[in-house]
């Protein structure tokens, strides 16, 4: 009799995937109040196999409270306990104890002005082998930037919202409708530039019943404004004279990057501006635009502060005074962009197959790889792409 065969016996084979850990720390100090996700976009991220952990009273600044994220999943925690996260979604400049405190090889996704940060926050980073992002600089397949374009969208439609209720003040502002009544010539508003935070601001004042002018230096860049804002307002090249007319009329000026240096109203054109204009500098150097007007910052005060009646005055950081509007806004791209890297497999695969994440990273790995960034920090930049290649 043959003696038994013994046979495989065929077992499930497990694996148990780790789940990344998404940290929203708590803006800190009186600068830059937004935060990155309402509980709805956290709980989207939950929902998709992530860990979300939030500080406490992170999302004050927008009203939400602890107990509505831990509705949507999200764990409470203390502030050490997100910057320990795979993920860090951080949108103001982090300090240097933070850098410190952040996991190496982590990734962090934030917004970088170069110019401003703190070159020690940066080379800590470095020395950390921490992965850094700057939203602002991140592209979609169509070449656009999807995070800088909603900031610059908000800005323009927070600053014509802001101007018509200052205009409308009868204490502190002059009393009057933006778009007036019948019988009554409504305000006149100009647009230095004409980009997505000048479109936004001219349909704004348009949809109010304003005058609306929009000047720009380009002439391919004022057709298409033109063309997407239709027949209601005027559109000029930026010819002294005619600019120096509307900045005579105008009630509202609001000022945008695509301004550029022929945009900028200096002493002698502010001293052409009526008494109680209200401008608004949407640049990315608030205050670059009208150097000699006094500046009020609406992520530091509220418009109301002035109590010195009709002036010129200049407001800065118009979308940072509605946070809870860009939480909003921010959520969807926010958990469309930790989809593409959780379908990738972590962020190093996501880099390698996204062109678009590549172009905004600025620190990988020990590497610098962003020119501004190794300039302010006076070192050698590297090719993030040979990186990828040979890695």
């Amino acid at each position: 009799m043959d003696a038994p065969i013994p046979l495989e016996e065929v077992l499930k084979a497990t694996t148990v995937a780790r789940q990344a850990v998404v940290g929203l720390p708590a803006s800190r100090g009186l600068l830059d109040h937004r935060f990155p996700l309402t509980p709805e976009g956290a709980g989207m991220l939950v929902s998709r196999g992530f860990r979300v952990k939030m500080e406490r009273g992170a999302a004050e600044h927008i009203h939400y409270s602890d107990e509505a994220y831990t509705r949507c999943g999200v764990e409470i925690v203390e502030r050490a306990d997100t910057l320990a996260a795979d993920i860090i979604v951080y949108l103001p400049a982090l300090d240097l104890a933070d850098a410190r405190m952040i996991k190496r090889g982590s990734l962090l996704l934030t917004f970088l002005h170069a110019e401003e940060k703190d070159a020690e926050v940066l080379r800590t980073l470095l020395r950390r082998h921490v992965i850094a992002l700057a939203l602002e600089e991140l592209t979609d397949d169509a070449g656009r930037k999807p995070f800088a374009d909603i900031l610059k969208e908000i800005d323009g439609r927070a600053a014509i919202a802001i101007a018509s209720s200052l205009l409308a003040d009868a204490i502190h502002g002059k009393g009057i409708l933006l778009g007036g009544v019948a019988g009554v010539v409504p305000c006149e508003v100009m647009v230095i530039g004409a980009d997505m935070a000048a479109i936004s601001a001219a349909q704004t004042a348009m949809g109010l019943g304003a005058i609306v002018k929009i000047f720009d230096s380009n002439v391919y860049r004022l057709r298409e404004a033109l063309r997407l804002l239709g027949p209601g307002v005027t559109g000029s090249s930026l010819h002294p004279r005619v600019f120096e007319n509307a900045l005579r009329s105008a009630d509202i000026v609001v000022a945008t990057d695509a301004a550029g240096q022929g945009g900028i109203v200096d002493a002698q054109l502010t001293g052409l501006m009526k008494r109680g204009v209200i401008c608004f500098d949407l640049t990315s150097h608030p205050g670059l635009a009208f150097p000699s007007l006094q500046i009020i910052d609406l992520d530091l005060a509220s418009p109301s502060d002035n109590t010195s009646g009709p002036t010129r005055l200049c407001y800065v950081n118009a979308g940072n005074a509605v946070p809870r509007t860009i939480a909003m806004a921010l959520s969807n791209t926010f958990v469309t962009m930790l989809d593409d890297i959780l379908v990738c497999d972590g962020v190093a695969n996501a880099l390698k197959l996204n062109s678009g994440l590549r172009s905004a990273a600025f620190a990988f790995l020990g590497k610098c790889v962003n020119r501004r960034v190794a300039r302010l920090l006076d070192i050698r930049m590297v090719d993030i792409n040979l990186i990828l290649q040979f890695s």
